[in-house]
C-alpha cells in the first residue's frame, strides 16, 4: 500500500503522487514515514526531502512549513519546494554569499533581521545539498 505525498508551495503544487517511503526534515529531527504510519503534525525545517518510489530515491530541497500524516497522505506545506532540475546554481550561491555578508553586519538585538538571514542561508544550503548530489555519485 503506497503513500500519496503532496508538496505544496504558496504558488503552487510542487508535487503530488504516490511513493513508497518518505523521510521529512522537521524540528525533531528526521522523521522517516511509512504507510501506516501514525497520525502526526510536525514542523517542517529546511532541508532535504527524500522519498522512495520503485526502489529509487529522489531528493527535493524543502524550506520551512508544516507536514501532516494523516492516513496513508503525507502534506507537505512548504515555503519553497524544488528539485534537483528546478535549482540555480549560481542564483543560489549567490544568495547565500549576500545572506553570509548580512548576517556579519547583524546584531542578536535585530531578532527578525537574524532570524530571517539564517533561514535564507539554510534554504540555500539545502538546495546546494540537493544541487550538488549527482557529482558526488
Amino acid at each position: 500500500m503506497p503513500l500519496k505525498l503532496e508538496i505544496v508551495t504558496p504558488e503552487k503544487e510542487a508535487f503530488s503522487e504516490e511513493v513508497d517511503s518518505t523521510v521529512i526534515p522537521s524540528a525533531d529531527g528526521l522523521v522517516g514515514i511509512l504507510p501506516s504510519h501514525a497520525p502526526l503534525v510536525t514542523i517542517l525545517v529546511p532541508g532535504e526531502l527524500v522519498f522512495t518510489k520503485g526502489g529509487e530515491s529522489h531528493h527535493i530541497a524543502v524550506g520551512e512549513g508544516f507536514v501532516e500524516v494523516s492516513g496513508d497522505t503525507v502534506s507537505v506545506m512548504a515555503d519553497v519546494a524544488m528539485s534537483e532540475a528546478d535549482i540555480d546554481e549560481d542564483a543560489v550561491e549567490a544568495a547565500l554569499k549576500r545572506a553570509q555578508e548580512a548576517l556579519e553586519g547583524v546584531t542578536h538585538e535585530d531578532e527578525e533581521n537574524f532570524a530571517a538571514l539564517q533561514a535564507t542561508i539554510a534554504k540555500s544550503m539545502a538546495q546546494l545539498k540537493v544541487k550538488r548530489r549527482r557529482r558526488s555519485i
